[in-house]
């Protein structure tokens, strides 16, 4: 047995992926690289250098204070958008090395995917969405930060599989590593905001059809392996997808989450109040280009220029930017 210590370094790294993953992985080295060329890492491939520029970014920081589903929350264990984003890593790397993807690709997108997500969650995006002719969208707020705001040159694939996680994008992401994502994002945010909800007192567990239960299990780990498990089954030769049986399923859970939770009548002053902090701060920056801060002010319309500052707030600091300047 040889004791020392062999050094891994960039090159190892690539080669073992080629024998360790699957065929219809996306290889470090053959990456479509980067907007600027830069010489490669001694150590780190190409994606794994993503994954560190954006775990080390500010805009990641921010999601601390982020809302997942709960405004401003009072108990230390409700969901925040950096928890969120840490599930969905896991989950997506817990994938990807099933399937035999590159994990480092799928944690960078993963890692990157909500980072130009707005303060108070949904409610923000939406207002913001109304507010631009063009309409608004936080995954491509996620790449205008890693590209233009807080630039990080990131590779191509790993841009392309933040922009396209949503399930909105009929057109789906370029890799299997950015699929990868959009499953591991929904199974994240529908079983840990089901938990929240019935710590708030929201839902009792007996609220969730028994349907849903009788094919998920019970809420919490349970729901995450059954709904994992749906990926494996359903994936086959290139394409990434879930079993039918668990994706109706995981979609009448959705359904049955936005009428009883996002949704609910309850919550209708929260996202008021939401609305009108939002609306607010974007038409005072509008008017007052001058005080946004440098980094803040790229080629384009004040609007534009506003709308990027204040997607960037946390919830407390546009809750105190706004009562600030009023």
């Amino acid at each position: 047995m040889n004791d020392s210590f062999v050094l891994r370094d960039r090159i190892w790294r690539e080669q073992n992926e080629r024998v360790s993953l699957s065929s219809i992985a996306t290889f470090a080295d053959s990456t479509e690289g980067r907007i600027n060329h830069e010489e490669k890492d001694l150590f780190r491939t190409e994606f794994e250098r993503d994954r560190d520029r954006i775990l080390h970014s500010k805009a990641f920081r921010r999601l601390k204070h982020k809302t997942q589903v709960f405004i401003n929350p009072d108990g230390d264990h409700f969901i925040t958008r950096m928890s969120h984003t840490l599930q969905v890593t896991q989950i997506g790397r817990s994938i990807a090395k099933a399937l035999g993807l590159n994990p480092d690709l799928t944690e960078a997108i993963c890692l990157g995917h909500d980072v130009g997500h707005s303060p108070f969650g949904h409610t923000g995006e939406d207002v913001l969405n109304e507010m631009l002719d063009n309409g608004w969208s936080h995954s491509e707020n996620s790449v205008k930060i890693f590209k233009h705001i807080e630039p990080k040159n990131l590779t191509i694939e790993t841009l392309n599989g933040i922009e396209k996680h949503p399930w909105k994008y009929t057109e789906p992401p370029k890799t299997p590593e950015g699929m990868v994502c959009r499953f591991a994002d929904r199974i994240a945010y529908l079983s840990h905001d089901v938990e929240d909800a019935v710590r708030a007192g929201v839902l009792k567990e007996s609220d969730i059809p028994k349907d849903i239960t009788d094919v998920l299990g019970e809420p919490g780990k349970n729901w995450i392996n059954s709904l994992i498990s749906g990926v494996f089954k359903g994936s086959s030769n290139s394409e990434i997808a879930m079993d039918s049986e668990i994706l109706d399923t995981m979609n009448r859970l959705r359904d049955f989450m936005f009428k009883n939770v996002y949704l609910r009548e309850e919550t209708m002053k929260q996202r008021t109040d939401a609305k009108r902090i939002v609306e607010f701060l974007v038409n005072y920056f509008t008017k007052r280009p001058q005080d946004l801060p440098d980094f803040y002010i790229q080629d384009q319309t004040d609007i534009q220029n506003a709308v990027d500052y204040v997607a960037g707030m946390t919830d407390r600091y546009a809750i105190a930017t706004y009562e600030k300047l009023n």
